[in-house]
């Protein structure tokens, strides 16, 4: 029974493809804009394993891992020292909650204004979008610590530099690995639109826009597949390190 529990995530992946077929036998669509299944998957396995899509996958997860690793590292410290202080907290709640609700794409200008078109403007927009997300996790996982493990780390004389990094530290991990989550996950959706329309010449974003342009439908559903098995991967990874490291939660 468990065997076949592991199975189920197949079934919707086998149901995909079967209506893809079947949409273009029927040609619900028009066969120049949908191509079949095996095309597809054909022209992506040519283009990671010796084409330029390979390329392009590696220069998308590189922008997304260094624009992830500049807002883990601004966010993670200034979230901690946020929350430790639930008025200083909400002092700035307002610009925080503000900035991330505003689309990151509203944000290009102004970034091409400071970094010019380049690496620089991607990374550093996506950086600015997955930061503000993780700053909010972070936050909020160190003020809901649980009061009672607070409480019972003071009255046996813990310092607050103590409670700091042996209770809230360890009880806002759930909540922080969320955020690191969320933001990776954003990074790539903002890498990828940058490319598609910030001066790129390589990248799935720069490979999607191009094959759409040129009428290579295959190519450009490939690339579309490689973006999302990249999400997948990076969500997948995340969920990984967090049972692994933070197993004790909600225990």
């Amino acid at each position: 029974m468990k065997r076949l529990d592991q199975l189920l995530p197949i079934v919707g992946v086998i149901g995909l493809i079967v209506v893809w077929y079947v949409a273009v036998w029927c040609e619900v669509v028009d066969p120049v804009l949908l191509p079949s299944p095996t095309q597809t998957f054909w022209a992506l396995w040519k283009g990671m394993t010796g084409g330029v899509l390979g390329f392009d996958f590696f220069m998308t997860v590189r922008r997304t891992i260094i624009s992830t690793l500049i807002a883990a590292a601004i966010a993670l410290p200034l979230g901690i020292f946020l929350g430790s202080s639930e008025r200083l907290y909400r002092s700035v709640e307002f610009v925080i909650d503000f900035f991330r609700s505003t689309p990151a794409s509203a944000m290009f200008p102004l970034f091409l204004v400071l970094f010019g078109v380049g690496d620089k403007t991607k990374i550093s927009v996506a950086a600015f979008g997955a930061m503000l997300v993780i700053l909010f996790n972070v936050a909020y996982g160190v003020m809901n610590a649980r009061k009672t493990r607070l409480l019972a780390a003071k009255v046996m004389g813990a310092s607050r530099l103590r409670v700091l990094t042996d209770v809230m530290l360890l009880e806002s991990l759930p909540q922080t690995f969320i955020g690191l989550r969320n933001g990776v996950s954003l990074a790539l959706v903002i890498i990828v639109v940058a490319e598609m329309f910030i001066g790129s010449t390589d990248g799935l974003g720069h490979r999607v826009f191009e094959a759409q342009q040129l009428f290579e439908m295959p190519d450009m559903y490939a690339a579309i597949f490689a973006a999302g098995a990249l999400g997948y991967g990076l969500n997948l990874l995340f969920l990984l390190v967090e049972r692994r490291f933070v197993h004790w939660s909600g225990k």
